[in-house]
């Protein structure tokens, strides 16, 4: 059974198929680390091994997408479970039944992708709002909120309020709105120098699930990848 050790991982021993496709399973013992963001299996308990003996295999578990049942995928092979990771499954073999159910329970949780609620966009819009409206103005100006591409565009419903909002800064309000719409582009510049880069999650455009992606930002644009390879 998996159990927590003194450093807050879940350790314990596992049957792995380590050459995909050969049907032969090796003990291992694997220790799961959501601090390090790595699963790790080593020929035996670490304490009883030589001090700095290597792991066998390490898996980043961002790079983990889904942990199941694989009864049916490898039906001779008893208490089996399924690890998608990358391009590879990794067939691994419980002790029991539930040894099995814990095993991807905790494995799905250490790769589960949250994702933060959404505002309602009338709120949105109310606070968009309260955002133009001086309360030291001398008349009440009336505008036009939109939600175009997640952002709230900002227009007066009136000819004389375009002008004054040109002549101050909710002109600039609205052309900073306005360029912070998203664009998108299949290139990628090879040659800018990277900002920034890592994993985020991001929505389908038509099917509004959420995936795991890396990310990088350079001078131009944003691109992100399955992965970091």
């Amino acid at each position: 059974m998996p159990y927590v050790d003194r450093q807050n991982r879940i350790c314990g021993f596992l049957d792995i198929e380590e050459n995909e496709n050969s049907g032969k399973f090796l003990r291992r013992y694997f220790i799961l680390d959501t601090r390090e963001d790595s699963l790790v299996w080593y020929m035996d308990n670490p304490q009883n091994l030589p001090s700095g003996s290597p792991p066998v295999g390490v898996i980043k578990l961002t790079y983990i997408s889904k942990v199941s049942d694989a009864t049916k995928l490898r039906p001779k092979a008893e208490f089996c479970f399924v690890m998608n990771a990358g391009m590879r499954k990794y067939f691994l073999q419980a002790n029991d039944q539930q040894d099995l159910v814990e095993w991807v329970n905790v494995l799905n949780k250490a790769t589960k992708i949250t994702v933060p609620k959404q505002p309602d966009p009338l709120c949105q819009m109310d606070n968009a709002n309260r955002q133009v409206e001086s309360p030291g103005a001398k008349k009440q100006v009336s505008y036009r909120t939109e939600i175009v591409g997640g952002v709230p565009i900002i227009t007066p419903t009136q000819k004389e309020e375009v002008n004054e909002c040109t002549e101050g800064g909710d002109r600039n309000y609205l052309k900073r709105s306005q360029s912070h719409l998203p664009y998108f582009t299949a290139k990628h510049p090879p040659d800018n120098a990277i900002i920034k880069a890592g994993y985020c999650v991001k929505q389908g455009a038509v099917m509004k699930n959420w995936k795991r992606r890396y990310f990088q930002l350079d001078e131009n644009t944003i691109g992100y990848f399955k992965s970091e390879l």
